[in-house]
């Protein structure tokens, strides 16, 4: 055997190349929806012999096939009919063009807009780690949280011994940490949970001879937590001390979170739960993980979960958010700390703002990610030439994600608007119908625009040929950054 090895390794190799690279060159070509992906992917895999189809494996494969958990949805876990929002109501208090973006987001995002929710805004890290620690420390029945990132440091020490103290008085707990979110931190939060006794897995984890195949490049970015079926908190906040006055002082990083209640809770929990069932193999089914659902609400807050990620929800953001900005009509403010649109998008705002439609996009002056930082800039002039603002806010990092619509239609959550976030992460967001949420979310972008410094033509030209062009180069690797 050795023999024949050292006669024809070179043919046996070649054989081995050629039938890697038909059968990336396959997958690219049939998964691929962007030509251009599928040409570019192809030719690196023809004009790289191993490494190309190896490399395709670790950044090119950008789907999770998870039919079958999709399909066996807890069913406990899903709104009541009569909470569901009619066109026609949409219509009477929002006007015709809301109702057709409704119709929309029922047709990509498939959970409904439901009313009777109540939404809270919280501000600050302080606000929203003490909003959910009294909620854990309250719990009766159950806890799940997912979290792209879970530090082992003073905040999460502390979050983490509520949900220790909650499994030891009988209540379900369940964490769900992304594999490359739990590595922020060493040793990881895991650890500690465990040793605790509370249930604990990580997203998308396998290791296969040190690499996460074949989705290598796929995160959970979700930040949900459910409390008793009753009470939700989600949006941009990771679990991380830097987020708070208390231990960053002053310099602490901005984000913008959110505690609900009403109807969308069961939606929210159903996105839990199908990540917990895809990482750990376990359903949450029993009177544990029921939803109480309200009678009756005061709450008109109009309210839709809009999960997206590499699976059957692929670029669900990306399409209402296209959406959104074809019924705008006055106003879009956008909030991103990473602001990286594609094309599509990109010609979305141009053209709203050809339109006559005030488009008004900040982003912070120091990012805490330099390399995103330089490609965005890179981008810059494509958007400022075309009758779009940009403004870099002062003061510490801002991570909140919010997009709001003429101050009634508000989009907020976890997805940056980046290739990441739009393609390969699996992200969670809300869409708000609700003209005091949307103003009040306004008002927040607006306070910040007012100490903001404008971005200009002039001054992104003027900056030396050789920065500019590091920067072209550095938004070349866009999609994986």
């Amino acid at each position: 055997m050795w023999g024949i090895l050292q006669a024809y390794w070179p043919h046996i190799l070649a054989a081995i190349s050629i039938v890697m690279a038909a059968i990336a060159s396959a997958h690219a070509v049939m998964t691929k929806d962007e030509v251009r992906a599928a040409i570019g992917w192809t030719g690196v895999i023809i004009l790289s012999p191993i490494v190309g189809p190896l490399l395709y494996a670790i950044a090119g494969v950008n789907r999770i096939r998870r039919a079958t958990i999709l399909a066996q949805r807890p069913g406990h876990g899903r709104p009541a009919t009569r909470f569901h929002a009619s066109a026609k109501a949409v219509g009477a208090r929002f006007g015709q063009r809301f109702a057709a973006l409704k119709t929309l987001g029922d047709r990509v995002a498939r959970h409904p807009l439901t009313t009777g929710n109540s939404i809270e805004t919280l501000r600050t890290g302080d606000e929203a780690y003490s909003a959910m620690l009294t909620a854990i420390t309250a719990a009766e029945r159950s806890i799940i949280l997912e979290s792209y990132i879970f530090d082992r440091d003073p905040i999460g020490l502390r979050i983490a011994d509520a949900l220790i103290a909650a499994h030891r008085r009988g209540v379900a707990v369940r964490v769900l940490i992304d594999a490359v979110g739990a590595r922020y931190s060493v040793p990881s939060i895991a650890g500690h949970l465990r040793e605790g006794g509370v249930a604990v897995d990580v997203f998308n984890g396998n290791i296969i001879m040190g690499l996460r195949l074949p989705y290598a490049n796929l995160r959970t970015h979700r930040k949900i937590i459910v409390v008793d079926g009753t009470v939700a908190f989600m949006g941009g906040m990771n679990i991380r001390q830097g987020f708070t006055r208390e231990f960053a002082g002053d310099a602490y990083a901005h984000d913008t979170h959110f505690r609900l209640t009403g109807p969308i809770v069961a939606d929210l929990f159903t996105v839990a739960a199908e990540d917990w069932r895809f990482a750990s193999g376990e359903a949450l089914e029993g009177p544990a993980w029921d939803i109480t659902l309200p009678a009756a609400s005061e709450f008109a807050a109009l309210v839709r979960a809009v999960p997206s990620g590499p699976d059957s929800y692929l670029e669900t953001n990306h399409k209402l958010l296209m959406g959104a900005l074809s019924v705008a009509r006055r106003s879009v403010r956008i909030m991103s700390p990473y602001f990286l649109p594609d094309q599509e998008l990109i010609s979305a705002l141009v053209t709203a703002a050809r339109r006559g439609v005030d488009i008004d996009i900040i982003v912070p002056s120091v990012n805490n990610l330099v390399l995103v930082d330089r490609a965005m800039t890179a981008q810059f002039d494509q958007i400022l030439k075309n009758y779009c603002r940009i403004w870099r806010s002062t003061g510490p990092f801002d991570h909140s994600k919010l997009f709001i619509v003429d101050d009634c239609w508000a989009y907020v959550g976890s997805s940056n608007l980046d290739p990441r976030s739009l393609r390969l992460n699996f992200e969670i967001d809300i869409e708000v119908l609700d003209h005091d949420f949307a103003g009040g979310i306004a008002e927040r972008v607006e306070a910040v625009m007012a100490q903001a410094t404008p971005v200009t033509l002039a001054g992104l030209r003027a900056r030396p040929y050789v920065l500019r062009l590091m920067d072209r180069l550095i938004w070349l690797g866009s999609p994986y950054l």
